[in-house]
């Protein structure tokens, strides 16, 4: 794992939360975007803890080169506000997730194996609730997602919305009265059409092809 953040003290007290646990290893520390991602392409590490706000290259920018350079490294970028719309461009530019710094040492423990692990970390409705202040399709050029919403089957076309709406798998199925794995295989399908890697991503194709209205409300 490394640690990119530009205070120091930050960068130690990351360290000294994550290093007891067996499960990880701290192999090195960044103070800004571009060392982040030079110790990136050198150490190879599986996680990149970095800071959204870094001088010389920010934590976006070095997130974009990490994706092109070393893809097989996975990003939680780290906040100081979680209502921040910087996390939304670090999302696009290819993290797996985000925190707020003021995290719990356990909270941020289980975010890095929760990014290692191959998934997104951000909670379902605060990712939905930075996407609908912060991306609005119509004032922007937006990466069009691989298929429109009616390329999609009228059930994973329903999903897909309640994914974007803020629900987990779990409320998913009880609102389609399904099974979980049932939910997680059209979610699979769902990601592999629109060509997006994660929940994350989905939820903000969701906004950019305009299946939900940035402010929308379920029901």
């Amino acid at each position: 794992m490394l640690i990119a953040d530009d205070q120091p003290l930050v960068r130690r007290g990351l360290a000294l939360i994550l290093a007891p646990d067996p499960e990880f290893e701290v192999v090195g520390e960044a103070a800004d975007g571009a060392e982040a991602v030079a110790l990136a392409q050198r150490l190879r590490p599986d996680v990149v803890v970095m800071d959204i706000r870094m001088p010389v290259l920010d934590g976006v920018k070095a997130t974009e080169e990490l994706a092109r350079l070393v893809p097989e490294t996975r990003v939680l970028a780290l906040s100081t506000f979680d209502m921040d719309e910087y996390v939304v461009a670090a999302l696009r530019a290819g993290a797996y997730g985000f925190l707020p710094k003021d995290v719990s040492p356990e909270e941020l423990g289980a975010g890095v194996r929760t990014v290692h692990g191959g998934e997104a970390v951000v909670a379902p409705r605060l990712l939905t609730r930075l996407i609908s202040t912060y991306v609005r399709a119509p004032e922007r050029p937006v990466r069009r997602p691989l298929a429109t919403p009616g390329e999609l089957t009228p059930r994973e076309l329903e999903i897909w919305h309640l994914l974007a709406s803020g629900l987990d798998n779990s409320e998913i199925a009880r609102d389609l009265d399904i099974s979980v794995s049932t939910v997680k295989n059209h979610i699979t399908g769902i990601f592999g059409k629109l060509g997006v890697r994660d929940r994350a991503q989905a939820v903000i194709a969701a906004y950019e092809s305009g299946l939900v209205a940035a402010g929308q409300e379920r029901g």
